[in-house]
């Protein structure tokens, strides 16, 4: 068994995939995105499986990226009861946890905030030592009143001793069913950016038990024996165990693998992406096939963070985009008609102007009835194409390193409201199956993880510390899903930290192979 399913769940569609042993397109079909995403994700399942040359019994690998939690923090709900807890008195005593937060996420997540001793300095030498008092009490507080526990240490990246001391005692004293989650297991250097994405991951757990376990539980009802991964936000893949604990990296996995779909279907390594779906249009860019990383810490609902995250700039602009003219100013979006397309749009017989109606007007595709835009003359639809064009292009502008041209790559089912010619594109890609590049990018995508440490060339020689940072980040690849005997390191920087005493240098690596054949659960057992 070895073709893969991929699913990707996009604001208006999602979109499924069958590829084979070759990574050659089988079948593939889109459903409407649902309120609960969870039975739009059912009904592609089950449209893909309907359709002609599709195996069952060749399926071996089901893979899903979802906005499963990306929603879940937008819309507050969802969302697990944390003890937040920061080992770092009396240093950061000045500035609370979760202080930059919305008010109004900060009273869904957090049940008890706590700042207790601990914590280590940047050569791993301590702060103060953990008081087992102050330990006690959190205990007390928190036992059978909280969901999950986040557990952030001054410079964890360096030495977690006391991140993991703190574990031992909260599993033992709160029980088995209350995940703890690890700040130098999720975010890098920088104690408040990676507190902050060490509690969003712990507000997850509920959100990924229930999102994640409904997708084994629909692979397993339609009686496929296959193996569940999850899109990570770098455009890779992890296990379906790794996701339960580390929900927050699902986070931006759609448009990442929206980016990877590009570049296996135009077969560029280097470019830039324009994936335009019903809703928004996501840009980033390619680099050795794999998308950019942002070089600046990410807000995600409103909370800043320092985990990996993509380069990315999205706009309210897709096929449902409703466009506006008021008192002589054109507007496109960023409301949207979104899965209502074909009930609102004019050509479908519906009332609302939209992107795909000036799309049809200009020639451009061949949907619904063209008559029905009588109204939609060259002169009226010119003007508004050209805004679509230029929103798009302004993108484009805003992410490139130069002003020489570079290759556009056109996916996503609302490419077609955009022209064969784009300012600042060299060349122009519209690949075969662009409607469906995010899940074929998370179908054809391999399994990885990273580690960001910082090491002291005091105590470590610098070869031994490139030798325990690529260790660390082989075992971490392994435990998400990779191959053991196929997984490589395939990046590697080293930072010198001139601000730092002791020779401090950060060490960023990471690795990634194919999927393991027995790194997941067969979905089947799933209950």
């Amino acid at each position: 068994m070895s073709h893969r399913l991929g699913i990707d769940v996009g604001g208006t569609h999602t979109d499924a995939v069958v590829l084979d042993e070759k990574q050659l397109l089988v079948a593939k079909t889109k459903a409407r995105t649902t309120a609960d995403v969870t039975s739009g994700i059912v009904q592609a399942l089950k449209q893909i499986l309907e359709q002609p040359g599709v195996d069952r019994r060749a399926i071996g690998f089901a893979m899903l990226g979802t906005t499963h939690c990306t929603n879940a923090i937008a819309e507050r709900k969802h969302l697990s009861t944390v003890g937040v807890i920061r080992m770092g008195a009396p240093a950061t005593l000045a500035i609370p946890p979760l202080f930059s937060w919305p008010a109004d996420l900060r009273d869904v997540v957090a049940y008890k905030m706590f700042t207790i001793h601990g914590g280590h300095e940047f050569d791993g030498r301590e702060i103060s030592k953990p008081n087992q008092n102050e330990i006690d009490e959190v205990i007390r507080e928190l036992k059978g009143k909280v969901d999950a526990v986040a557990v952030t240490e001054v410079f964890a990246p360096v030495n977690p001793a006391h991140e993991k001391m703190l574990a031992e005692r909260l599993r033992s004293a709160l029980g088995e069913d209350v995940p703890i989650t690890l700040s130098h297991e999720i975010g890098s250097l920088g104690l408040l950016e990676r507190e902050n994405a060490n509690v969003l991951n712990a507000a997850l757990m509920k959100t990924a038990q229930m999102a994640f376990s409904g997708f084994a539980q629909a692979i397993a009802n339609e009686g496929l024996r296959a193996r569940l991964f999850l899109g990570q936000n770098d455009g890779t893949l992890m296990g379906l165990e790794y996701a339960l604990r580390y929900p927050i990296l699902t986070i931006a996995s759609g448009p990442s693998n929206s980016l990877r779909g590009g570049a296996f279907l135009s077969n560029l390594k280097d470019g830039i992406v324009v994936d335009v779906g019903g809703t928004t249009t996501d840009v980033g860019v390619l680099v050795a096939g794999f998308p950019r990383e942002s070089a600046v810490a990410v807000d995600i609902g409103g909370v800043r963070t320092n985990f990996r995250m993509p380069d990315l700039i999205s706009i309210g602009l897709g096929g449902g985009s409703v466009v506006r003219r008021s008192n002589g100013k054109l507007s496109v979006g960023p409301d949207s008609v979104g899965y209502r397309l074909e009930e609102e749009a004019i050509v479908f017989g519906g009332k609302t102007l939209t992107a795909t109606d000036i799309a049809v007007a200009m020639g451009r595709a061949n949907l619904g009835d063209r008559k029905r835009l009588v109204k939609v003359t060259q002169s009226v639809a010119k003007p508004m194409d050209n805004l679509i064009r230029q929103m798009v292009e302004g993108c484009v502008d805003r992410l490139k390193l130069s002003a020489a041209g570079v290759p556009v790559v056109l996916v996503g089912g609302g490419s077609i409201l955009l022209p064969d010619q784009i300012e600042g594109a060299s060349t122009i890609h519209r690949p075969q199956n662009y409607d469906v590049a995010n899940a074929i990018g998370v179908a054809i995508a391999p399994v990885s993880a990273e580690i960001d440490r910082l090491f002291s060339y005091t105590q470590f020689s610098r070869q031994e510390a490139l030798q325990e940072a690529q260790k660390m980040a082989m075992d971490k690849a392994r435990m998400a899903g990779a191959d053991p005997d196929n997984t490589e390191i395939v990046e590697v920087e080293e930072i010198a930290m001139a601000y730092l005493p002791e020779h401090a240098v950060r060490i960023k690596v990471k690795a990634a192979g194919p999927l393991s054949p027995t790194s997941a659960a067969l979905l089947a057992s799933v209950s």
